[in-house]
């Protein structure tokens, strides 16, 4: 009798840990969500100077749409008895367009691949011997303004509009695409346990000079050690970093 009243407590008090450790995970994703509708109201007003010049040259050298929409694979959060779910959800996420239009996209498809199984020479024969970058330096589809935009990180500017929607946040993941979610190993679907971000720890610690277990090692620490104190790191570091060019394409 004894020992079942013990069993009982220990139970009781891991409900109430998990039911404490829930209240704050809340409060904090709360806050995290009024930080970001915050911070992506005041880029979008402040940056639509820059935003408007920056679709009109992408218009003057390359015909078609200044926005490339590409469905890209995000986390919602969902609490059911107690319980933290996260789901895997789709959504359009916007960047202005780096590549000409209708970019045949089976060669970062193959590029992923290489990389996920770790296939050197699959990798080095994309890159032109250069297999120390994860993304493509390479890439003939992309166009002169494009990798202007891809080292400056601007082509990620309309994305504040996903963290408006509440499709994104400032901090996080950055929102993997569907045909290279399909070839993740087990192990790396942990990532997807959060809201998909602009920025994250991965990008303030390297950006493309990792590999892609790095990178997936540093996405998943976020998720396991974010707080507002590691939000905040990340944000001031990143424009350092952008301007530093470390690691960038």
């Amino acid at each position: 009798m004894e020992q079942e009243t013990n069993v009982k407590d220990q139970a009781a008090n891991t409900l109430l840990l998990l039911s404490t450790q829930t209240q704050g995970r809340s409060l904090y994703y709360f806050s995290k969500r009024l930080i970001d509708i915050l911070v992506a109201f005041i880029a979008l007003v402040l940056l639509s100077p820059l935003m408007l010049l920056i679709a009109i040259l992408i218009r003057l050298y390359s015909p078609g749409p200044a926005l490339f929409v590409q469905q890209r694979v995000g986390g919602k959060r969902e609490v059911r008895n107690g319980r933290v779910i996260w789901k895997q959800v789709l959504f359009p996420c916007y960047k202005f367009r780096s590549m000409t239009l209708k970019a045949d996209p089976s060669i970062h498809q193959a590029y992923i691949k290489s990389l996920i199984e770790n296939d050197v020479s699959g990798q080095t024969s994309v890159q032109n011997g250069n297999k120390k970058l994860i993304k493509l330096t390479c890439d003939s589809r992309i166009t002169r303004p494009g990798r202007i935009l891809r080292r400056t990180s601007l082509d990620e500017l309309p994305q504040f509009w996903n963290v408006l929607m509440g499709q994104m946040s400032v901090v996080g993941p950055r929102p993997a695409i569907p045909y290279e979610v399909e070839m993740y190993k087990p192990w790396y679907r942990r990532r997807l346990d959060a809201k998909p971000g602009i920025t994250g720890l991965w990008q303030v610690s390297g950006r493309s000079s990792l590999g892609y277990d790095e990178m997936m090692e540093l996405d998943i620490k976020y998720i396991e050690e974010q707080s507002f104190k590691m939000d905040l790191m990340i944000m001031l570091k990143t424009p350092l970093v952008i301007l530093s060019r470390k690691g960038a394409i």
